[in-house]
């Protein structure tokens, strides 16, 4: 069998006589999820296995090959999080302190992790920094997901790791709106109390599942499926959104921050 989970479905589903619809049929899932899988874009949650593996009658060989925490450190608190970013086909996130983990360099994310506690070996940091490198290739592909990142001026102005990290990390960013793959806005400082000043949401979306909300705090987060919760959730956002500055505004802002930290065209 090959090496990683899409190319064990694939062959468990060629060797089922299986067409990728068929099988999304079979697993209640879509098409294009199933393609996703085998192509190696999307990770399979714990259900998405199950149903796989129900589908094609292989017991639990596909769940037990599912990518699990040895390959993709990160804090519990976030595991059931990081299965749906991985799946969704829409994100948006506020970030209030610093910057998320799908848009973080690997300088900025070694730095946000060494001054964790309880502190992390060299090794599970590098471990942990090769993950957040990891979620990042969602972005890899040039449509899905589409990602909205709404951030606090805070996030540009705490100097993470000394002015050389942050003005490599604020231009990754602005790299990235530049090319078109996400869009970004800043809450500025002028605006005062603004409605996600309680902490850190993302919002996320799916070809065939409900959308879903996950707020974030010190070493706790939760994953809020309720149609209710999920709708307050989007009221905040929306109404943070609308006092937020425009795109350019936006840009302008941090390109300025980053020429500050050090940065040069």
């Amino acid at each position: 069998m090959g090496s990683t989970y899409g190319d064990w479905l694939k062959q468990q589903r060629e060797e089922a006589g299986l067409t990728q619809q068929q099988l999304a049929d079979a697993a209640v899932m879509t098409r294009s999820h199933i393609a996703h899988i085998e192509a190696g874009r999307r990770v399979p949650s714990k259900e998405d296995a199950r149903r796989l593996d129900n589908a094609l009658n292989t017991g639990n060989v596909l769940s037990s090959f599912r990518p699990g925490d040895d390959s993709r450190p990160v804090g519990s608190h976030f595991e059931a999080a990081l299965e749906f970013e991985q799946q969704a086909t829409m994100i948006r996130e506020f970030a209030l302190s610093y910057m998320p983990g799908i848009l973080q360099t690997g300088r900025y994310a070694c730095e946000v992790l060494r001054v964790g506690f309880p502190p992390l070996s060299d090794k599970e940091r590098d471990q942990a920094v090769d993950t957040r490198l990891g979620r990042a290739k969602i972005l890899a592909d040039p449509v899905t997901p589409v990602v909205w990142a709404l951030r606090d001026e805070a996030v540009l102005r705490r100097p993470v790791g000394g002015p050389d990290v942050m003005a490599e990390q604020i231009m990754h960013v602005v790299r990235l709106v530049e090319d078109e793959r996400i869009r970004v806005h800043v809450m500025p400082f002028r605006l005062g109390a603004h409605p996600l000043l309680e902490g850190m949401a993302t919002l996320m979306w799916f070809e065939d599942q409900p959308p879903v909300a996950y707020a974030e705090a010190m070493r706790t987060g939760k994953v809020h499926d309720d149609p209710a919760m999920v709708e307050q959730f989007r009221g905040a956002y929306d109404l943070a959104l609308g006092d937020a500055l425009p795109l350019q505004e936006s840009l302008a802002l941090m390109r300025a921050t980053a020429k500050e930290y050090g940065h040069h065209d």
